[in-house]
Order: C-alpha cells, then sequence, then structure tokens
C-alpha cells in the first residue's frame, strides 16, 4: 500500500501519448520484458508510492480496464510537455510525478528520492546527471499549469524552457546515482535494439535474483 500519510498530495501520471514510429506504431506500453508489459513492470513500481495514478493517452480504448485514470491531452499539438498539461490539469493531488509509458525499469529508490525533495512551494523537482536534465522522470506542481499554458500558446514544446520561471529543485548526480547507481529508471523503450538490450537486462536481473 502506498504510505498514504507523506504522498497524498502527489499523484503519478504516466504519459503514453507518442506515435512509436520508431517502433513500427506499436504501442510501447504493451511491449513485453521479460514475459510482463512496460505498464504492468511500471505500474508495479507506481502503486506502491500513489493512490492516484493517471495516464494521458490518445489511445484511450486501450487501457480499458486498467485501473488507472484515462485522460487525453488538451491541447491538439502531440509533445511530451501537452501531456504534462493535462495530466497536472486532472490530477486531484497538487505535485505529479511524470513518467513515460516506456520505462520498463523505474525504481523505488528514485521514486522515494523525487517525493522527498518535496516542499509546498516547489514547482519542479527534477533530476539532472550528466549535463542534462531528464524532465520525463520529474515532479511538477499544478502551479505550472499557467506557465505551461503560456508556453504551449507560444508553439513552445520544450519543457526545459519551463524551469526558468519556475520554483525548481534540482537534483543532483550525486543522489541519483546513490539511489540508481545503474541509472535504470531512465532507460527508455525508443528503438527496436533499445528493447532487445532490455530484454537482455531484464534477463540479467532475474538471473541476479535466482
Amino acid at each position: 500500500m502506498p504510505d498514504q500519510s507523506r504522498h497524498l498530495d502527489c499523484c503519478a501520471v504516466i504519459l503514453s501519448g507518442g506515435l512509436n514510429t520508431r517502433m513500427n506504431g506499436h504501442n510501447k506500453a504493451f511491449l513485453e520484458i521479460g514475459g510482463r508489459t512496460i505498464l504492468d513492470r511500471l505500474l508495479e513500481s507506481l502503486r506502491l508510492a500513489f493512490q492516484e495514478i493517471l495516464i494521458v493517452t490518445r489511445q484511450p480504448d486501450l487501457y480499458a480496464g486498467q485501473d488507472l485514470r484515462i485522460v487525453k491531452d488538451i491541447y491538439p499539438d502531440r509533445s511530451s510537455l501537452t501531456g504534462i498539461h493535462a495530466g497536472l490539469v486532472n490530477a486531484e493531488a497538487q505535485f505529479a510525478f511524470v513518467v513515460p509509458c516506456d520505462t520498463p525499469f523505474l525504481q523505488q529508490a528514485i521514486i522515494r528520492l523525487l517525493l522527498d525533495e518535496l516542499e509546498p512551494d516547489l514547482d519542479v523537482a527534477v533530476p539532472f546527471y550528466d549535463g542534462h536534465y531528464q524532465p520525463l522522470c520529474a515532479v511538477y506542481s499544478r502551479r505550472c499549469i499557467p506557465a505551461i499554458e503560456a508556453q504551449l500558446d507560444r508553439n513552445d514544446y520544450k519543457i526545459i524552457n519551463l524551469f526558468g520561471g519556475m520554483n525548481v529543485r534540482i537534483v543532483a548526480d550525486e543522489k541519483i546515482k546513490a539511489a540508481d547507481p545503474e541509472l535504470l529508471s531512465f532507460l527508455n523503450v525508443n528503438t527496436p535494439a533499445a528493447l532487445d538490450a532490455c530484454q537482455d537486462l531484464a534477463a540479467a536481473i532475474s538471473n541476479k535474483k535466482e
């Protein structure tokens, strides 16, 4: 069960709005790794921390029967920022932990780390390592909604451009690597080659547990 005393004010938002062109049109959430779909793997991690889980998708019928709140983009343009916007607008909680649907190895330690960084006046808590932000494994406040809308109205879809006007907590290398030394939480299945690599990784992890 989620730790209700600490995390009631943060939900999880899964983004599933991509075209999946590099995966021959296959919805990445339902690709199997180690005999389980990426969505099932992701939900297993998220349900330990969050009561409310939303998925932003343009294919709601695919998720019928899932124990999820299904929401659609409000802006017509297809981008991760429009997905974050839809998740925040529909969230009941003040904060939303945002993650893409193609992340099969999201680690509990990373979720806990980001939730522990939250403070009432923060707008964003975002990992930063090796010189790059990780804005699709980050926490956003609903206070970001007006700034996101202004940015989308300018046809600016780059998530990190949001950060300049926000109260941002940067979670730096040392904390990230202490929580997730192999950086498994940030592996995405974007291509067939990445899928093959994740299959091999899942088999290696399974062998270690035996």
